[in-house]
């Protein structure tokens, strides 16, 4: 098994300012979005774009939740040892609201069909767009794109793509890793 960097620490981090920059140019003061970080990788991504919005920009009304979608996988009861489910934390109300979904890696589209139905216990958002920071862009099996993509990268199905998080594996990198 092999492993390849495919962003350093200061590549992270100019993506994810870069991630924040065009959610300001959309959303203005953020009065009518909140931000969804997925569970379990997704929630890195949201709690570090929102900390930059919040204290690089100054944006005061960050709402931020996160969404577990392990029971709405459609592969909940295909594996041989049963899924452990996230907590959602969700405070506010999403009903008319713009909702962002964070994820780390956009690979089938499966987690993102899956979070689509779990937020509708939450409300009807006006709009939901997709922020990721990897767009593995040949594999999807669903229809779905990003609005906001820190990189996008060509990868063969043997291979994988690994996000590390300074909060989880005490470093900012993604690594391309071959089985």
């Amino acid at each position: 098994m092999s492993q390849k960097v495919l962003l350093n620490a200061k590549e992270v981090n100019i993506i994810l300012h870069r991630l924040a920059c065009q959610l300001i140019e959309k959303h203005n003061d953020f009065s009518d979005t909140v931000l969804i970080g997925l569970q379990p990788r997704g929630i890195f991504l949201a709690n570090r774009i929102a900390k930059i919005l919040r204290e690089d920009y100054k944006v005061k009304n960050i709402q931020l939740g996160h969404l577990d979608i392990t029971f709405y996988r459609d592969d909940f009861r295909r594996g041989d040892k049963p899924l452990e489910a996230n907590k959602t934390e969700i405070n506010f109300i999403v009903e008319d609201k713009n909702v962002v979904f964070i994820d780390d890696v956009l690979y089938t589209g499966r987690s993102i069909r899956s979070a689509l139905t779990a937020i509708q216990s939450f409300g009807r958002p006006k709009e939901i767009e997709l922020l990721t920071l990897i767009d593995r862009r040949f594999s999807r099996h669903l229809p779905i794109q990003p609005d906001y993509r820190g990189r996008q990268v060509d990868v063969i199905n043997n291979e994988k793509v690994k996000v590390h998080w300074l909060e989880n594996e005490n470093e900012d990198s993604v690594y391309l890793i071959e089985k």
